[in-house]
């Protein structure tokens, strides 16, 4: 049988066109990967060979993708991935045990779930990695993406569902505004929004909806962009604030249980009631094979996760 042998297309060169495509440059590109140029501008000329088209046309000193380039990108993207999910698949198996869980909180589970959860875990699973990361949800979203971590844990009404994520709903908690025990407004039978004006509001980041929601019941003041003085990705500070200070915390009533039940916070009776909730639950990425501490992390949730 007759005729030159053909490698086929294979993975480096897939990576190489990636790299190529994204900076858009065959300099860049060989620096991203650590090869040399003339290397680069082989192996492309090789997946352009088995292809049977131009995947790049040079426009000045530019490099732009031909129609069959632009296919050829978001297919070697989604080999690229099934391809290191692969390899971690079987690094997650040859590992044995659980390994590590790096795990992003939103404001409202990071205030309920953190110090319980590495509690749990150092006393349960002494040799398994916890890694706990907060931020903004776009910053948590890039590191998701990324494959920095593993899952985020967050008021899902914040993510903008996209065909790359998985979305998993967990529980609903309950909004409440809380003031310290012995606070002016703690003496109150009857409290109106302007009353809490008075003082200051901590909060961290509210959603668009639970802020359409806000300024439906109270009124334009009630915008969390006006009223709220004191914001923090972290409720912890917010919590200590309101424990020592006349400022009056907005956020879940789950993450003030503590202060709640010794006494120490006070629920506000605002009229009319509040009748907001945070809905929280898991990102991931869909079809990203999952660290073996996930699911000890989600039955974890499913049953801390409530409502104080």
């Amino acid at each position: 049988m007759s005729g030159a042998y053909s490698p086929g297309v294979n993975l480096r060169q897939l990576e190489h066109f990636v790299a190529l495509a994204e900076t858009g440059s065959f300099s860049r590109a060989a620096l991203r990967l650590h090869v040399t140029q003339p290397a680069l501008s082989r192996s492309i000329q090789q997946l352009e060979a088995e292809l049977g088209g131009a995947l790049v046309d040079r426009v000045g000193k530019r490099n732009e993708l031909t129609p069959l380039g632009g296919e050829v990108l978001s297919r070697a993207r989604l080999i690229g991935f099934q391809a290191s999910e692969l390899k971690r698949a079987g690094e997650l198996l040859a590992s044995g045990g659980i390994g590590e869980i790096r795990i992003g909180f939103g404001a409202g589970p990071g205030a309920v779930l953190t110090v319980p959860f590495m509690r749990m875990m150092a006393a349960t699973h002494p040799r398994t990695r916890v890694v706990v990361s907060r931020g903004a949800v776009e910053a948590q979203l890039r590191a998701l993406r990324a494959r920095e971590i593993d899952g985020l844990l967050i008021d899902i009404r914040s993510v903008v569902p996209a065909s790359d994520l998985r979305i998993e709903h967990v529980a609903d908690l309950r909004g409440a505004f809380l003031c310290r025990r012995g606070h002016p407004l703690a003496r109150l039978k009857e409290v109106r929004f302007a009353d809490v004006l008075r003082f200051p509001i901590a909060s961290s980041p509210i959603s668009a909806e639970v802020r359409r929601l806000l300024v439906h019941r109270y009124g334009p003041h009630a915008d969390p962009e006006l009223c709220t003085t004191i914001v923090c990705e972290d409720v912890a500070p917010l919590i200590e604030t309101t424990l020592t200070t006349d400022a009056v915390f907005l956020g879940t009533a789950a993450a003030g249980r503590d202060g709640l039940a010794s006494g120490d916070l006070v629920e506000l009776a605002l009229t009319p009631a509040l009748s907001a909730s945070g809905t929280f639950g898991f990102v991931t990425l869909a079809g990203r094979t999952e660290a073996p501490a996930m699911s000890l992390l989600r039955e974890f949730a499913r049953e801390h996760l409530r409502d104080a």
